[in-house]
């Protein structure tokens, strides 16, 4: 008994320290917490951001805001929870590919101005986001749930996948915590429950459960995939991306099934 409440411990100590990490969600002040093993916990967190923003959706229609107005404020309030640190991933990353020299890439993401092409990538995926959820008419809290968690567990597996391009940095200890396969099989079960609790609530989306998990594994997979084609490795800053540009492409695909 006293080995499984100190594994419940440290298992929510992990999880706040995760929470802090990863968000701007207020909790109280925790001493000791260790930060070096958030990245196990980041498909959980995503389901937890979800959440929120499911909730924030639901209380919205409840009040009769329109679904597109209602949209954009689940987007801005996206970017709030999260603090910009994926989106700010993605932009960094942007403005490095959009260099012609190779060498120079890493240089230019580390640069904290933003340019032209970072802009650019921020709005694009805003932009996205708001016309891919504003398509989804049902079921819109667990597929916020599912693509927040699909978008960190794709930045698991370029984490594990493929090099670090930095001696340091945030994403650095992010390598160190994920060094087996077997440390993204919790995350990959969660998102596989939450796709089953869709067709346990209704029978009749299997299909669309099934389609929840392709599209998520598939796009996960292929956008570390490509950063890494095109960087030979990744960075915090990519690690951000792989997020943002999971959740975005993930909503679009998923409006093929609202048709």
């Amino acid at each position: 008994m006293t080995d499984f409440s100190q594994w419940w411990k440290t298992l929510l100590y992990n999880l706040v320290a995760s929470i802090i990490f990863y968000s701007i969600i207020p909790l109280p002040y925790v001493n000791g917490l260790d930060f070096r093993k958030v990245a196990h916990l980041a498909p959980l967190v995503g389901l937890v951001i979800g959440g929120i923003l499911g909730i924030c959706d639901i209380g919205m229609n409840y009040l009769g805001v329109a679904v597109l107005t209602r949209t954009a404020l689940v987007v801005c309030a996206w970017m709030a929870l999260t603090g910009g640190l994926h989106l700010d991933g993605a932009m960094d990353t942007a403005d490095g590919l959009a260099v012609g020299n190779p060498e120079r890439r890493l240089e230019v993401m580390a640069d904290s101005a933003t340019g032209a092409f970072g802009a650019m990538a921020a709005i694009a995926i805003v932009l996205l986001k708001t016309a891919a959820l504003t398509e989804i008419e049902t079921n819109r809290w667990l597929v916020l749930m599912a693509a927040c968690g699909w978008g960190r567990w794709g930045q698991q597996l370029a984490i594990l996948r493929y090099p670090y391009l930095k001696p340091s940095g945030k994403g650095a200890f992010h390598k160190e915590a994920i060094r087996s396969y077997k440390d993204l099989i919790p995350g990959l079960l969660l998102l596989l429950s939450l796709s089953g609790l869709l067709w346990l609530l209704n029978s009749q989306y299997l299909f669309f459960a099934l389609a929840m998990i392709l599209a998520g594994s598939a796009i996960a997979f292929l956008t570390g995939a490509w950063f890494n084609h095109k960087l030979g490795g990744h960075t915090g800053d990519t690690y951000g991306a792989v997020v943002e540009w999971t959740e975005a492409l993930f909503l679009c695909v998923l409006t093929s099934f609202y048709v």
